[in-house]
């Protein structure tokens, strides 16, 4: 029995990474959509609406990346798993009344702070904005409008730890769906509303009036975050959780949580300096696109770090937690060492797919309109670099919340300020000889290195962590993914030989021919290989098809 029980810990977390797999591509690929449809009706030029828009969302956004999402469901299940596995459910639940009102009173006063110190705030990350008056005061307007995003995504935040504790991923996964299917839909009908209300022809109306209708986008966002947050309700009812405002400062669960998160942020926040810090020397290289070009290969880059990574961190998370609370750290060091071996499996042959078919797959979802040939050459190259970080990235996913189930948060905080240093120097010695690819290549090492140094600490902190086995295995992946590299090699460049490029069914064909030959091939190089988490996967989904 006891023989069996890791692998059936592995096959529950491959399932819940699967469901959250999909939750999230689905998520993901609306999020294109909504890129599509803001791209149609505002472009990038045409006027300066966008511009000011991108500029106002960033600013909840950058909270929402700080505080919600990451640190607060990472600290929050912690603790939550840890009262549901030694205290009882009426704890738990009285936890999350307490972290519910925190989260209300604190993030409320930060909205009202942020809606009337907008012109400060605006000021302040976009100062050239300043010399147009116009603009400036558009993107003031649109941030006091879409400040209460961050308060729905924390509460939203809060209710997929609870699911998740409780062993619910479909739903909390599906939330960021609701996001944009909210944002989508209130946000193009409630554009037409300010420059159309008789929808007498509302889309030609968007077009002619963007600075007017962009008001209305920024009210979907509140509608999408709303959407994002309510959606979990029913779930939450089905488990009978329903809040109740409850406040005491003083208690040790949100005490504790409150530390868990202090760190926490503080690492969140050297990912968004070294954003900051490569656009800074981007902007240095001479010429237009740097920025861009860095900016569009990094999106595709979060496609498989949300869909891989991020899901089997979710999964991982609170088995993990358990493991902790019960001391049972046998479990613990099997179920995180399967985790980082199934990251691999998946995002190692995805890394070396996108540097391969890196032109065509550029090609195929940006190359029209205003985005030239050589936009789709520069981007490529940089989608090159950065794939190399793919797997450090996902990785650091799973480990860096394995060190707050361990109630240590300082760790991977120390790591992340320490990737803001390195970083800074990488950039300095890159730039002038790689440019924008040198940026991007910086970017991929300093992801390798930390996800290195945590997995060390992580060593040394619980002792092995079936090092060599993930080695091993790291290695027939490595091998299996070149194989399949040299098939998707070899049939784009025939295919680019005897297909026109600059048509879409001949860019699909580019790009979906070579994918879908090299997964065959890459999976049955990996069975060749004996690649254990292969088999497990493959087994959960014959059994899936069975029922």
């Amino acid at each position: 029995m006891e023989t069996t029980a890791p692998s059936v810990r592995q096959t529950s977390v491959v399932r819940s990474a699967g469901i959250i797999s999909l939750a999230v591509m689905a998520s993901r690929l609306l999020g294109l959509v909504r890129e599509m449809l803001f791209a149609f009706f505002f472009g990038a030029s045409r006027s300066y609406a966008i511009d000011a828009f991108f500029i106002a969302f960033r600013i909840p956004n950058l909270l929402r990346d700080l505080f919600a999402e990451g640190a607060l469901s990472s600290a929050f299940v912690t603790v939550f798993s840890d009262y549901m596995v030694t205290k009882d459910r009426k704890e738990a639940l009285r936890l999350s009344h307490l972290l519910g009102t925190t989260l209300i009173l604190i993030l409320g006063v930060c909205v009202v702070l942020g809606i009337v110190f907008a012109p400060q705030i605006v000021a302040l990350i976009a100062t050239g904005y300043q010399s147009d008056p116009e603009k400036f005061a558009l993107t003031v307007r649109l941030t006091r409008i879409m400040m209460p995003f961050i308060l729905l995504v924390a509460l939203a935040a809060q209710a997929m730890g609870v699911l998740n504790s409780l062993g619910r991923f479909g739903i909390p996964a599906m939330a960021s769906s609701f996001f944009n299917i909210g944002s989508i839909v209130g946000g193009v009908v409630l554009a037409i509303l300010m420059v159309d209300p008789k929808f007498s022809s509302p889309m030609q109306a968007i077009l002619d009036h963007p600075t007017d209708a962009i008001i209305g986008m920024a009210y979907g966002v509140l509608i999408g975050g709303f959407l994002q947050f309510s959606v979990q309700w029913p779930s939450l009812h089905a488990e009978k959780f329903s809040y109740r405002p409850m406040l005491s400062w003083t208690d040790p669960g949100l005490r504790r949580i409150l530390k868990l998160m202090g760190p926490a942020v503080i690492g969140a926040a050297a990912v968004q300096v070294n954003v900051l810090i490569n656009s800074n020397f981007a902007s240095r290289i001479p010429g237009n696109g740097p920025v861009s070009w860095l900016s569009y290969a990094f999106r595709l880059m979060q496609f498989p770090i949300g869909v891989f990574g991020v899901a089997i961190a979710t999964a991982t998370l609170p088995n993990i937690s358990r493991s902790a609370a019960l001391k049972n750290m046998v479990q613990f060091k099997q179920t995180l060492a399967g985790s980082v071996r199934l990251a691999f499996l998946l995002t190692i042959p995805s890394a070396v797919g996108l540097a391969v078919l890196a032109q065509p797959i550029i090609g195929l979802i940006y190359q029209r309109g205003g985005f030239s040939a050589t936009d789709t050459s520069r981007t490529a190259a940089v989608l090159s670099c950065y794939a190399i970080g793919l797997s450090g990235y996902a990785a650091i996913k799973i480990l860096a919340p394995a060190f707050y189930a361990l109630g240590d948060a300082r760790t991977p905080m120390i790591i992340s300020l320490l990737s803001i240093l390195v970083n800074f120097i990488m950039n300095a010695l890159l730039i002038n000889t790689f440019q924008e690819r040198g940026l991007a290549l910086s970017t991929s090492v300093v992801a390798l290195l930390n996800f290195s140094l945590l997995y060390v600490l992580m060593h040394k902190r619980i002792g092995d962590i079936e090092g060599r086995k993930t080695l091993v295995t790291a290695i027939k992946i490595i091998l299996a993914s070149m194989v399949m590299a040299g098939v998707c090699k070899i049939l784009s460049a025939y295919l680019d030989g005897v297909m026109s490029s600059g048509h879409f069914s001949g860019r699909l064909v580019q790009v979906f021919v070579p994918i879908g030959f090299g997964a065959m091939i890459f999976y049955v190089t990996a069975h060749a290989l004996k690649i254990e988490e292969m088999s497990a996967a493959t087994a959960l989904v014959r059994r899936k098809l069975k029922r």
